[in-house]
């Protein structure tokens, strides 16, 4: 029983059959423990011309059947340890060698038993000792033939099955060299030229009749602005070769279903597939009364397959190709899927690469115009300043003519300022650095501010301004400022683009939960193709050098960012040009006041009548700025003195010991902060006030500013009045927290 665990499994390593096994023969194994039978079944056997092989025991004998294949075994049915029964229900557990014939021989053939069991065991015959050699040979012959002639069709299927194989590598490896070549020169085609509309033609050159049999390529609309569906879709009779070649268009060739077909692919980015689709289903070119048949069956007959891929580049989709299938009895298998889905992939990113460049395109034209409009801008205002200082020299004595060029330089200065600040806060809000300070602001105080801020220009192109507000008290959630500077901003814009003397109205109500303001002008209106345009920087409708209607086309653009900075919206509406236009700006309602009295912006500093008793040092490379800016000090009582690099700032204050310094940043040799830390570090018993006046603005040189010891931060240029207030304030504020501080006895510092 041992044995029969030991041998009753398939998991024994298989030896692998010589590889000229068949071209020697077949294999005997004969099964016998007495090696006087053995020798003469060997000797019976020998004419067969055969290979033979022996055993002299059952274990013996699973050890030749594990090492190769048998064509028949002659098995001892009476055996010491392991019989010829045991043996053989071993060999028929294993599946490699189940279905080799056995033929039994045993002394006890009357034994009816023992006969049915062996058969029972798969025998293929019974033969009784001693034996007939002529029988024996000839029963073991039937055997060897059988194996040899099916050795034969084994190795004959074989070859069937390695040409066949052949033939199909041999087709696959064409195929494969097909479809890279084509995608080959496909990359070489759409990578020939960054034209848009080249590409698009190019992609439906390439499709039809490469890949299928009619092409539909459609775009969505901000692939490109003049991009439309365009159609291969050849006729019956054109040959499809040709991009002028008659077709049908779009509306025309594409049911209904193919066009919900395209519109799931753009949406999904998917390709999707309809094999065996009808005639009257796909609207492909009907067959003539004398067009050929095809097998048996007219074109109008054939059935025809749809397939519409997506063009995908950077994650986005920018159209869809529709390829059909039919005409040419071809079929979409997997093979012309799989191309032109590849094809697909390359038109997208060179159409995505013609997109880029067409708007770097754009953005170089935009700047070079920007550029120019800014020289223009600047330019302005210098004009009329250097003309007022002219006159102011020729006119020393005319009273009218100074105050008249004081008030020129006035008004264009604030322009240049505007100008300035226009620019630093698109910078800031496109780096994230502007802050906003929320809180609840009255609509009726945010549109005053707005209107305030735009009369001068309102009124100087004599416009009639109209207001409107509810009676009801209204309260927006949002910063003051900034909201001011949204509504003045499209208060401005349609003052520009209104001819003189038109009306302008702005209004406000509560519409659900938002706050609405409209603006409205009886202006120049706004092109339809332009109303998605105009909010981006530096655009102006129709700007030329000629038509420039003044400022820098940044108005709208901070009007939109920090109208969505605040959780808002804005829009433009208008019916065409000389129709005039409205911007509507939405923005979350207050459900009530938040107590503040800063809702009107950052208070101004204090504007003081006394003469300040102050000595003040201004360090300054710029010694007009220095010298101007002493000379509004020393008009206002200071002890004034000046230095013009780091070094000799250092050395004043040590020697000076004055209670302000106003110091430039950028300065020679060493610069602002140094000098900041440098003063902070001399730890006198009286430190002076210093205070930042520099023409960097931005977050980061406050901060630094800061950390280097300055008190405050001004961004240049400051007006007068805010500055010498300024200095009061904050000196008051030290002298009274220093009071505070000190000893009664000890002596109050100037």
């Amino acid at each position: 029983m041992s044995d029969k665990r030991n041998w009753s499994h398939d998991s024994v390593e298989m030896h692998a059959l010589d590889a000229g096994a068949d071209d020697r023969g077949a294999d005997i194994l004969i099964v016998d423990d007495r090696p006087d039978k053995v020798l003469a079944y060997r000797a019976i056997l020998d004419d067969l011309g055969q290979i033979i092989f022996t055993a002299d025991s059952g274990r013996e004998a699973l050890k030749q059947v594990l090492a190769r294949d048998f064509a028949v075994i002659l098995l001892d049915v009476n055996m010491p340890g392991m019989d010829g029964l045991e043996t053989a229900a071993l060999i028929r557990n294993r599946s490699r060698s189940a279905h080799v014939p056995i033929i039994f021989v045993t002394a006890d053939y009357e034994d009816e038993h023992r006969m049915a069991e062996a058969y029972s065991l798969g025998a293929v015959d019974y033969i009784a000792s001693p034996v007939v050699p002529e029988i024996l040979r000839a029963k073991v012959k039937v055997f060897v033939d059988l194996y040899l002639l099916a050795q034969q069709a084994n190795r004959q299927v074989q070859e069937h099955v390695a040409l066949v194989e052949e033939r199909v590598a041999r087709t696959a490896a064409e195929k494969a060299t097909r479809r890279h070549a084509f995608l080959a020169e496909a990359s070489v085609a759409l990578a020939g030229s960054l034209d848009f509309a080249a590409i698009a033609r190019e992609t439906l050159r390439l499709c039809v009749p490469a890949v299928a049999d009619a092409c539909a390529l459609t775009l969505v609309a901000d692939a490109a602005e003049t991009a439309p569906t365009k159609l291969r879709w050849p006729e019956h009779g054109g040959s499809g070769t040709q991009l002028d070649s008659p077709g049908q268009a779009m509306g025309e060739a594409a049911n209904p279903w193919l066009r919900e077909a395209i519109d799931r692919v753009l949406k999904t980015g998917k390709a999707e597939v309809m094999p065996e689709l009808s005639h009257a289903t796909t609207d492909m070119p009907p067959a003539t009364s004398d067009e050929p048949e095809r097998d048996g069956v007219t074109v109008s007959d054939t059935r025809y397959s749809i397939a519409v891929v997506p063009l995908v580049a950077r994650g986005r989709t920018l159209g869809a190709l529709s390829l059909g299938l039919g005409t040419s009895g071809r079929e979409l298998d997997t093979d012309t899927f799989s191309m032109a889905t590849e094809l697909a992939a390359r038109a997208a990113i060179a159409l995505d690469n013609a997109r880029l460049f067409e708007k770097i395109q754009e953005q170089d034209r935009r700047k070079d115009e920007f550029l120019a409009i800014l020289a223009h801008e600047l330019r302005n205002p210098l004009a009329p300043i250097s003309n007022a200082v002219h006159l102011m020299h020729a006119a020393e004595r005319d009273p009218a003519r100074l105050t008249w060029a004081r008030e020129v330089i006035g008004r264009q200065l604030k322009q240049l300022i505007r100008l300035v600040d226009d620019l630093l806060d698109v910078s800031r809000i496109t780096r994230g650095k502007i802050e906003l300070k929320i809180e609840s602001i009255d609509v009726a105080r945010v549109i005053a501010a707005a209107v305030e801020t735009s009369r001068p220009y309102v009124d100087a192109l004599e416009h009639v301004l109209v207001v409107s507000t509810p009676a009801e008290p209204l309260w927006l959630k949002g910063d003051f400022v900034r909201v001011a500077q949204i509504l003045a901003n499209l208060i401005n814009n349609a003052a520009k683009y209104t001819n003189k003397g038109g009306r302008i109205a702005v209004s406000a109500c509560r519409e659900g939960t938002e706050i609405v303001f409209r603006v409205r002008d009886s202006g120049a209106g706004i092109p339809p193709e332009q109303l998605s345009a105009i909010f981006e920087p530096f655009r102006q409708i129709d700007r030329t050098l000629g038509r420039s209607q003044g400022g820098l086309g940044v108005g709208l653009t901070l009007a939109r960012r920090l109208t969505e900075m605040q959780g808002g919206r804005i829009s433009a509406y208008s019916e065409g040009l000389d129709r005039g236009s409205e911007f509507t700006v939405r923005l979350p309602g207050a459900s009530g006041v938040w107590p503040s009295d800063a809702a009107a912006g950052e208070p101004e500093a204090a504007v003081t009548s006394v003469p300040l008793d102050l000595r003040v040092l201004i360090v300054d490379d710029n010694r007009d700025v220095a010298h101007s800016t002493a000379a509004l000090l020393r008009a206002a009582g200071c002890n004034v003195e000046l230095a013009y690099d780091g070094e000799e700032a250092i050395r004043s204050v040590r020697a000076l010991r004055p209670d302000a310094v106003l110091l430039d940043i950028g300065l020679p040799k060493i610069d602002g902060y140094q000098v900041a830390e440098h003063i902070r570090a001399e730890r006198m018993e009286h430190g002076p006030l210093i205070i930042a006046l520099s023409g960097y603005g931005q977050d980061e040189h406050r901060l630094r500013s800061k950390r280097a010891g300055f008190d405050y931060h001004i961004v240049k240029p400051i007006e007068p009045k805010a500055l010498t207030g300024l200095l009061a304030s904050l000196w008051s504020g030290r002298r009274t927290a220093a009071a505070e501080d000190e000893p009664a006895s000890a002596p109050a510092r100037r």
